[in-house]
């Protein structure tokens, strides 16, 4: 759940760069299905090890360029000396991980409409996340979304044969990464910086180990492959950037409305380019999903306009 505020007070110029940023961001991260099969025949795990490696170095290089290496130490990495700050984020580190390794699989593997799933119940995930973790209290409309999401659930489980694993994994870990993120206040590069620096070891030692079986594509796949790999630290940089530019700018409402366009580009590349399968039984649970994301749009709204009221 997000917290009940308007967002930062900016001028209308700069929330229409917000919105430019923000599209951005959402239609970037929409776009990414199109990408990773690119970097076939790398595997899953040997794509999220460069992923983490090389988005490492480029994040390094924005801090660098941006003139605010000289306050990491202070920003990011005194709080990582803290054992619980730390700890949370190893598990952040850990949960952003498996949601990058489990998406490339799912892309490359046939399941980007089941991946698009997982994005659009994210939001769902994040209220029952709160609900348990934090005992926060549902809103009527609330309550009837994840209602609504628990049938879909149902009803894809039925469909499927068995429950729609992919996209619980990825909303489920993505949800824990929000909630774990909202415990600690660091930058955006900053965080990704620590993130990456304390997944590094683990990436660079997969690495080392293929290359010693002769497995490693970044010895064999040529230059192109090469350049590919490369620049899967940018394709996971530049959205990042572009969403905390927009995020500056809009109200928090807007910024949780545009995050629909993400899965809604993804859903349509895996159905209309990816040609996956969408039976009638997996239509009715993409619909149940449907309402109950707009039921918490809605809710959103309501709250919106209740507060401009009071403040009139």
């Amino acid at each position: 759940m997000t917290a009940d505020r308007s967002g930062p007070s900016v001028a209308p110029e700069g929330q229409s760069a917000g919105l430019v940023y923000g599209l951005m961001a959402y239609l970037s991260w929409g776009l990414v299905p199109l990408f990773w099969p690119l970097v076939k025949p790398a595997g899953a795990v040997e794509i999220l090890a460069h992923r983490i490696l090389w988005s490492l170095l480029f994040a390094v290089i924005g801090l660098v360029v941006l003139r605010r290496l000289g306050r990491l130490p202070a920003n990011a990495l005194a709080p990582v000396r803290q054992g619980r700050t730390f700890a949370i984020l190893a598990v952040a580190a850990v949960a952003i991980a498996v949601n990058w390794g489990l998406y490339i699989w799912a892309v490359n593997n046939g399941h980007v409409i089941e991946a698009s799933l997982g994005y659009y119940i994210n939001p769902i995930i994040s209220i029952a996340l709160g609900v348990l973790v934090l005992r926060e209290r549902l809103r009527h409309l609330q309550w009837a979304a994840v209602g609504f999401a628990v049938v879909a659930v149902i009803v894809l489980t039925i469909t499927l044969g068995q429950p729609p694993w992919i996209s619980l994994a990825l909303a489920t870990s993505f949800g824990l990464y929000g909630l774990l993120k909202n415990r600690v206040r660091i930058g955006a590069l900053a965080s990704l910086v620590v993130e990456s620096a304390l997944l590094a070891p683990l990436a660079l030692g997969y690495l080392v180990v293929l290359g010693t079986r002769g497995q490693l594509t970044l010895l064999t796949g040529g230059p192109g492959h090469v350049a590919l790999l490369v620049t899967s630290g940018l394709v996971t940089l530049l959205p990042l950037i572009w969403f905390s530019a927009a995020a500056a700018r809009l109200p928090l409402s807007m910024v949780g409305l545009l995050q629909y366009v993400t899965p809604t580009m993804q859903f349509l590349l895996g159905y209309l380019w990816f040609g996956e399968l969408m039976p009638a039984g997996r239509w009715l649970g993409f619909a149940l999903v449907w309402i109950a994301l707009v039921l918490l749009t809605i809710d959103v709204l309501r709250r919106l306009r209740a507060r401009r009221l009071v403040q009139i």
